[in-house]
């Protein structure tokens, strides 16, 4: 097998497989059988949900690292660079790890005495992360489902603690037409005998159902564990923790503290084995950072620009809600770019009364749409001024153009859109590069 870089494996994986998304495990389980590969023996958070899934990762990490403890985290998709789907402590994995774990992937795949296995790109992703995790002796894996729940590759692990945080309509091409057929691909996560957290009060009874006829004990909002705010602190209540005086999260949103309390949830189910102080649960709390979920970059004498990955309506409300809770002495102008198989009209109604002018953007890749495709689905939703360009650079440009100190820029709608967003405001220096420092520690005692 020739030697690759981490940008020619990864355009190897863009078309190895016949399609984009293929869900299932038969290809992991076999793949997995060939490496040897055994199910962790440090506990592992699985956390679903249309929404959500990626602030609660983030709080799980941040309040175990503040504890001590080493954490892999695998999410997914990336916002600038492929390299920040593995983290490990919160430091993203090297190109030369991700090299490693590839080439032993595609040895398992390839191997001559035995049937060629077709991954995914996903597929490649996920068996990555597990192969970089095993070898990096951690404490803890929190891993974020990537779509729906019981066929989706991470769901070849068998979690200690499995979160679903939210129920929406999302991928239903993929995970069926209803809130109950989400609710029972996501549900697809549990296991008997591990502890099922349900972020969101409200959610379709089916989760309830399923968790019972497989015997995973639940813990649901608003019932097995509960929270009240307090101004700026706020009271968690378990089975077994009382958390009187918690501060904020530094995340902002209301919805973020059911996120929070959901996180506290799971990892009060682990503390047996993995001890946590309420004065860790604290700093995490605080310390914990998440980029492109509804990011304020401020400047004296500039608009303020506003990062959400909003790519559903339900996110898209949360970010309405959000919008009208700061309110600001100027306009609100949109940056939007959206994938054509998102419901890219329910998005514009959610955010039809908070945007006083839009731009929209066309987005790259198969599942891409142009900004005239985009605009014929959102113009009916809207009574304000909107634009087509052809790239989210041309779209922020011309909003900043546009924008007085008064005003705020929100990008939103897709991953898609917010990552060049960011290139676009690292060049002008209000934001950092996209490289961060690396995991790049050897796998000892791994070829």
């Amino acid at each position: 097998m020739p030697m690759r870089s981490l940008e020619q494996w990864l355009a190897h994986q863009e078309k190895v497989h016949p399609h984009s998304i293929d869900l299932g495990l038969t290809r992991l389980v076999r793949v997995l059988d060939r490496l040897h590969w055994r199910q962790p023996a440090v506990p592992v958070i699985t956390v679903a949900g249309t929404n959500g899934k990626g602030s609660v990762v983030a709080y799980c990490a941040a309040m175990l690292a503040a504890a001590g403890y080493r954490v892999g985290t695998f999410t997914s998709p990336h916002l600038r660079d492929y390299r920040e789907r593995i983290r490990v402590n919160d430091v993203e994995v090297g190109s030369e790890a991700l090299v490693w774990a590839f080439e032993r992937i595609e040895r398992a795949c390839t191997d001559s005495a035995r049937e060629r296995v077709s991954l995914t790109f996903f597929e490649y992703n996920a068996l990555a992360a597990l192969l970089i995790f095993e070898a990096a002796k951690l404490d803890a894996w929190v891993l974020e489902i990537g779509m729906g729940g019981r066929l989706d590759a991470v769901n070849v692990v068998d979690p200690t603690v499995a979160v679903v945080v939210s129920i929406g309509l999302d991928h239903q091409e993929f995970l069926g037409p209803t809130l109950d057929s989400i609710a029972r691909e996501k549900a697809g996560i549990f296991r008997a005998r591990t502890p099922a957290v349900l972020g969101s009060e409200g959610m379709p009874a089916v989760l309830t159902t399923i968790a019972n006829e497989i015997g995973a004990p639940l813990k649901r909002l608003g019932l097995e564990y509960t929270f009240t705010r307090h101004d700026d602190r706020w009271h968690y209540r378990g089975p077994r923790w009382d958390l009187p005086d918690l501060p904020s999260p530094a995340l902002l949103g209301d919805t973020q503290f059911c996120n929070a309390a959901a996180t506290v949830a799971a990892l009060e189910e682990i503390a047996q084995r993995l001890p946590l102080p309420a004065a860790a649960v604290a700093r995490g709390l605080s310390s914990v950072q998440l980029v492109g979920r509804f990011q304020v970059i401020a400047a004296a004498g500039r608009p303020t620009w506003i990062l959400d990955v909003a790519h559903n309506p339900d996110a898209a409300g949360v970010l309405a809600s959000n919008l009208r809770a700061r309110p600001i002495p100027g306009r609100t102008l949109a940056v939007c770019g959206i994938l054509a198989d998102k419901d890219a009209a329910g998005i514009a109604y959610q955010l039809r009364d908070c945007i006083d002018e839009w731009w929209l953007s066309a987005t790259e890749g198969a599942r891409g749409t142009t900004s005239a495709a985009l605009a014929a689905q959102i113009a009916p939703q809207i009574e304000v001024r909107l634009h087509e360009t052809e790239s989210i650079a041309a779209a922020c440009a011309a909003a900043s153009a546009a924008a007085g100190p008064q005003d705020r820029i929100v990008v939103f709608g897709s991953f898609h859109a917010v990552g060049p967003a960011m290139d676009w405001l690292a060049v002008r220096g209000m934001l950092p590069p996209p490289h961060l420092p690396e995991y790049t520690a050897p796998p000892n005692g791994h070829e």
